[in-house]
């Protein structure tokens, strides 16, 4: 008997065998054995207690960020859909959020509570939860500048409560547990004129409109900046913009428009996504002397 066949009582749903390709932008990748999606809080917390410690979890956000790997995801992938994980509520100068609440959407409720400093958030394609754990940013801002606290649950279904300190923030980098599943995050702005604020949220969503492949199948930023570097100028000067690179299917490769996002142009597979990401790495290090890190999270096994 496997442990499928023993999984925990849930209000929400369970599905197995359930293809992620959907799940992300770039639109490929294999099946999750279990596929969990919590009713709420409680229920995830009583899910992971009862579920045996063996079975590994993840916990997949809108996507965004991640290649699935064609040969599916081992264990239980968590999706915290719906309202339960992704409200959004303001109060004085902070804002609570669920770790399922798209980063954009709290942007804009900043921006109605008359509060800047979130405005960056407006231009990370995620999930609070993954901001939480990678401390996302963008345009000079990252997440440990607003963030307040977090809450999550442990592997083991036992609420963890985690002070900004606690992350120990880096660049694109937390010092918080890799198994935490992040539940809601606070945020504190600085007071400002909503039309202010909105005003410079409608410039970061114009500007990333012309200088990201937005409307691509595509997983945002791959690759860290190195330090006094910057990645898209990197790849370029390797020649890899534009360049359509085949494993086993129809390819992929770094978009013209911004060459530090690897897209889906049609039939891409998992494989040829993660081989162009490894191939360029090898590339720039040869030529250029420099070692490119991911940011795009690789999860699952290649077929």
């Amino acid at each position: 008997m496997s442990w499928r066949d023993t999984l925990p009582e849930i209000r929400g749903k369970l599905l197995r065998d359930e293809p992620l390709g959907p799940f992300t932008w770039f639109r490929v990748g294999g099946a999750a054995e279990v596929l969990f999606i919590p009713a709420d809080a409680d229920d995830l917390a009583a899910f992971l207690k009862a579920l045996d410690p063996a079975v590994p979890v993840m916990v997949l956000g809108v996507g965004s960020n991640v290649i699935v790997r064609d040969g599916g995801v081992e264990g239980v992938v968590i999706r915290l859909a719906g309202r339960p994980f992704a409200g959004i509520t303001t109060e004085g100068d902070t804002i609570t959020a669920g770790a399922g609440a798209l980063d954009a959407m709290v942007a804009r409720a900043s921006a109605k509570a008359g509060l800047a400093g979130l405005e960056f958030y407006a231009g990370i394609p995620g999930t609070i939860g993954g901001a939480l754990t990678m401390n996302a940013g963008c345009y000079g801002s990252e997440t440990k500048d607003i963030l307040v606290s977090a809450w999550g649950l442990t592997r083991a279904g036992e609420r963890v409560d985690y002070s900004l300190a606690d992350f120990g923030y880096t660049y694109r980098h937390s010092e918080a547990p890799a198994d935490i599943l992040w539940i809601e995050a606070v945020y504190r702005g600085t007071p400002d004129d909503p039309e202010a604020v909105a005003a410079r949220i409608a410039e970061i969503t114009a500007r990333r409109e012309q200088t990201q492949p937005i409307r691509e199948k595509t997983g945002g930023s791959t690759f860290k900046n190195p330090p006094g570097h910057s990645s898209w100028k990197l790849v370029d000067e390797a020649g890899w913009r534009g360049k359509l690179h085949a494993v086993t299917g129809g390819g992929a490769m770094f978009s013209d428009l911004h060459s530090n996002f690897m897209i889906n142009p049609g039939e891409a597979t998992a494989a040829d996504i993660e081989g162009l990401g490894e191939t360029v790495r090898a590339d720039v290090q040869s030529k250029l002397g420099v070692n490119l890190e991911w940011e795009i999270k690789r999860i699952g096994r290649p077929l």
